[in-house]
């Protein structure tokens, strides 16, 4: 028997027991119970900065935001042990919600299978058994909202979207969970005043890492629908219509070469869709959450992002260095590795070096991620990450520059121009393919396409 299956048989019932809601003068408290009866109690939370004037009483809108939250929450507690049912003593479902978030927990939890070595099945895996019920009747009456919220990440790509969506005039305030230095200065970058970001406070319980250290089981989950519900609190919140997203149509991707196993399956645009289409059924905020970068590849996020220097010395991606202060590039994770790789085309060495702090793409240590990002593995690495096409795009055309220039070419790039990989031949036609595509699989309302598109025809 393995822990998959121990663990289901020890405890079969996970339990979310509560939400509660209380309001300060300038914040929303959220706390919940979460519950493994016999091993664990689980207790995290959420601070949200309230308006002025603003009240939360009776409002049963919010309560659907803030239970919905806590299913999103639950899944990164409920992996610990896989409990066969996970009784929601709290709020409504319907059938069509189980289903919904079943869809989202299976497909969100492909990487945590697939690493922990579990067959799961998507309609045993888990049985949902509502047994709650919401304490409010009606939902609150609110003004019509306007505006747009942008979640900062402190990466490119929400960098990117911020200052083409300010340098068009949209009226835009941004969203931080546990504000980190490279999302601040990404936002001053912008040239907003420092107001402009609202930030949310997410207390995990640490009680799961002790159970991750006992040997209980741990993995990724999908995070980025945890960034959506939150989105939403604060959208709705700061009456805020717009919830623009920064996910790319790279993210659509399987991670693992012919499997339905994703690292980015909260951010593909099949997650995108559910929500969008979850929010107008169940929620009603009339909040409209949609990715503006959905359009486009990473490719074409690099080259647009790399135009604009100003944010060069600020921006970071690397998972590893935000969990240090003040966020760094570790310079050792295959995420460093694929951003220096996509942005090689289109800035020097020095400036490579500038913003890593030294060369990655020289390091022999960087070798094996370097070969499940060109595709040459079963999988690429379980980051955030391009597709195949795009890095092998990117390698090539950087190497045919440095080549061009006399400019010694980094350890990674030489063993890849002496591969049968490089083939400078077609490179003309799938960069001009690549700068001009636009998927048209995305939810862009169509003032935000026509911006979209007026950048991209400046830029690339």
């Amino acid at each position: 028997m393995n822990k998959f299956q121990k663990y289901r048989q020890e405890h079969p019932v996970f339990v979310y027991r509560s939400y509660d809601i209380k309001e300060t003068a300038d914040t929303v408290e959220v706390s919940y119970v979460f519950d493994i009866p016999g091993l664990a109690e689980f207790h995290p939370g959420w601070s949200f900065p309230k308006p002025e004037g603003f009240t939360v009483s009776g409002d049963l809108t919010l309560e659907r935001l803030v239970f919905s939250l806590g299913m999103a929450e639950a899944v990164s507690y409920w992996k610990a042990v896989c409990s066969p049912e996970m009784r929601v003593e709290c709020g409504e479902l319907s059938e069509e919600q189980i289903q919904w978030w079943k869809k989202l927990y299976f497909l969100g939890l492909g990487e945590f299978f697939y690493v922990n070595g579990i067959t799961a099945d998507r309609e045993t895996f888990v049985n949902i058994v509502p047994e709650g019920s919401f304490s409010c009747t009606a939902p609150a009456q609110r003004s019509a909202p306007e505006g747009c919220l942008v979640p900062i990440g402190g990466g490119k790509d929400s960098a990117l979207t911020l200052e083409t969506l300010v340098s068009a005039g949209m009226k835009c305030r941004c969203y931080a969970i546990n504000k980190r230095c490279s999302i601040s200065a990404t936002v001053e970058a912008a040239g907003l005043p420092e107001g402009a970001l609202i930030t949310a406070q997410r207390r995990f319980d640490r009680s799961l890492v002790e159970l991750n250290k006992q040997g209980y089981l741990n993995g990724h989950t999908p995070f980025s629908s945890i960034v959506a519900f939150s989105a939403e609190i604060t959208a709705y919140l700061s009456g805020l219509k717009y919830i623009v997203l920064s996910n790319e149509s790279s993210a659509n991707e399987s991670t693992v070469i012919g499997q339905e196993v994703n690292h980015q399956y909260s951010k593909s645009f099949e997650f995108e869709q559910d929500f969008h289409s979850y929010e107008e059924k169940h929620l009603g905020t009339g909040i409209y959450y949609f990715s503006f970068l959905r359009p486009l590849a990473e490719f074409q996020i690099a080259k647009m992002f790399a135009a604009h220097k100003k944010y060069l010395p600020v921006f970071r991606s690397c998972n590893l260095g935000s969990k240090v202060s003040p966020d760094i590039w570790c310079g050792e994770c295959p995420k460093c590795l694929f951003v220096s790789i996509i942005l090689s085309p289109f800035l020097t060495t020095e400036e490579i070096i500038q913003v890593f702090g030294k060369d990655i793409r020289d390091m022999e240590s960087m070798a094996d991620y370097f070969t499940e990002l060109t595709g040459q593995s079963d999988h690429k690495p379980f980051e955030c990450v391009g597709s195949i096409d795009e890095v092998n795009l990117s390698v090539s055309l950087a190497v045919r520059r440095m080549d061009k220039q006399g400019e010694r070419l980094p350890l990674l790039f030489e063993r890849y121009r002496s591969s049968g990989l490089y083939r400078p031949e077609l490179l003309d036609a799938q960069n001009a393919e690549a700068c001009s595509a636009f998927n048209g699989e995305n939810l862009l309302p169509d003032e935000f396409r026509a911006i979209l598109k007026k950048e991209m025809e400046r830029l690339l």
